[in-house]
């Protein structure tokens, strides 16, 4: 006999202070306050509500702690482009903003779209979990330091304190940074896989390979993100003579991609045809036509993660 079950789908909307959840289909909201424990407080009540997917937005670093914490403890957690879900809620008349409203859109476009979600590896899982659980140990003691201090009446002991303080707060900060880092490296983070595949002509396999081959897109500009993945010209050129520009060095798997990224893109995306066919017209060879898409392509999609805008077709 089979039984019907109901599918919870979870949005937080996250603030420095507060944490808005809301549910879908029950349309069930509340508020708590940003801090370990109500995090804590959340995630066992989430354990128990079985959600199919939880959906916050990337929000410039706040989301960390709390996507960290849950994905620590293996719940189906996206973080998502801020952008798509805004044009989301457009889309569904919901124009109205406010932090319940919001969490209540995450909800909706949780269900609606369900952006993909992979389990973390059990070390990865792990790893995450030691972390969240260092950093509240290390906020802990730095609580208990700062009490300390508010009664200490010598010199020695307040500069002993302070010392110990700063200390503290460097530590936080080294284990925040790592959970930054293994949050935007991990399947939880959907935000630059979200901006590269509204490209198109990008599918999932460029945009897998591009993000973990190549980490720097987004952190340079053009001519070095061109020069680095290998689609930069070089010239060949010695005195009086001016050899063939070519393509060498660099990163042969994102090549590979990103040729048959171009080779889709010239059909099916507006602005690379047209270039396609510009070049075609000043009498480019095709192999040379190909490489220049190519090479636009990728800087196009570092803009894009340099930025953190979506795709416009302005942009070819």
């Amino acid at each position: 006999m089979s039984e019907n079950i109901t599918e919870v789908f979870v949005g937080i909307d996250v603030s420095k202070s507060t944490l808005d959840v809301g549910l879908e289909p029950s349309g069930e909201a509340f508020q708590i306050n940003y801090e370990s424990a109500e995090v804590d407080k959340l995630i066992t009540r989430l354990q128990q509500a079985l959600p199919t997917l939880i959906v916050m937005e990337a929000t410039g670093g706040l989301e960390v702690q709390a996507a960290t914490a849950m994905a620590a403890k293996g719940l189906p957690v996206a973080v998502v482009n801020p952008r798509q879900v805004r044009d989301f809620a457009k889309a569904t008349g919901r124009l109205a903003k406010t932090d319940k409203i919001d969490a209540a859109v995450l909800a909706a476009f949780a269900k609606a779209i369900r952006p993909q979600v992979r389990p973390l590896k059990d070390e990865e899982t792990q790893a995450l979990d030691d972390l969240v659980d260092r950093r509240r140990q290390l906020i802990g003691m730095r609580v208990q330091e700062v009490l300390r201090l508010g009664t200490a009446v010598t010199k020695p002991m307040q500069q002993s304190l302070k010392k110990h303080i700063k200390w503290l707060d460097r530590q936080i900060d080294d284990v925040d940074g790592d959970l930054k880092r293994r949050l935007r490296e991990s399947d939880v983070w959907r935000a630059k896989e979200d901006l590269l595949k509204s490209i198109p002509g990008i599918g999932s396999v460029t945009t897998m390979t591009l993000l973990s081959k190549c980490p720097e897109l987004g952190q340079l500009n053009r001519r070095e993100i061109a020069a680095l993945v290998g689609v930069a010209p070089m010239a060949n050129d010695s005195g009086k003579h001016r050899g063939k520009r070519s393509i060498w060095g660099g990163r042969a798997e994102i090549r590979a991609v990103l040729y048959m990224a171009a080779l889709t893109a010239m059909r099916c995306n507006a602005p690379i045809k047209a270039f396609a066919e510009r070049l075609k017209k000043a009498g480019k060879l095709p192999k040379v036509v190909i490489v220049a898409c190519m090479r636009k392509l990728l800087t196009i999609m570092n803009a894009m993660l340099k930025n953190n805008s979506p795709w416009m077709p302005e942009m070819g």
